[in-house]
């Protein structure tokens, strides 16, 4: 159950469908960003995924999905094809820039709803690809 879970959670980011990305995660996830503060709760999740659809388009490609024995924590590993539409705050100006970055994710989950989402990908080659 947990496997399908995660490929639900990962399909719908590829789709642009927060909507079911937040029907999978408890009311108070904990998600980790890429250096970066802990957001905790689902309005806060929201937030950032109405954030990232507004300055990025992307898509997950190459999945590998690990999950261990008891269900309860997973992994995930694949590559972000994406291009940069809205200039972030403190980040590289945007102008549609394209990207390729391999990245992982780290989930705890509990009752059939992701708990914490762990998010790493290098910024200094993201930065890189979008300042060239």
């Amino acid at each position: 159950m947990s496997r399908e879970i995660i490929e639900r959670y990962f399909s719908a980011f590829n789709a642009g469908d927060t909507d079911t990305m937040l029907a999978l995660v408890s009311d108070d996830v904990q998600h980790f960003v890429n250096q970066g503060e802990m957001r905790e709760g689902s309005g806060k999740f929201a937030e950032f995924c109405s954030h990232m659809g507004v300055s990025y388009r992307e898509t997950l490609r190459d999945m590998v999905i690990f999950v261990n024995e008891d269900g309860t924590r997973a992994a995930a590993e694949f590559t972000v094809h994406g291009e940069y539409l809205q200039t972030d705050p403190g980040l590289p100006e945007a102008h549609g820039q394209r990207y390729v970055l391999p990245a992982g994710s780290f989930f705890s989950l509990n009752g059939g709803k992701i708990t914490r989402v762990t998010t790493y990908y290098n910024l200094q080659d993201w930065i890189t690809q979008v300042s060239a």
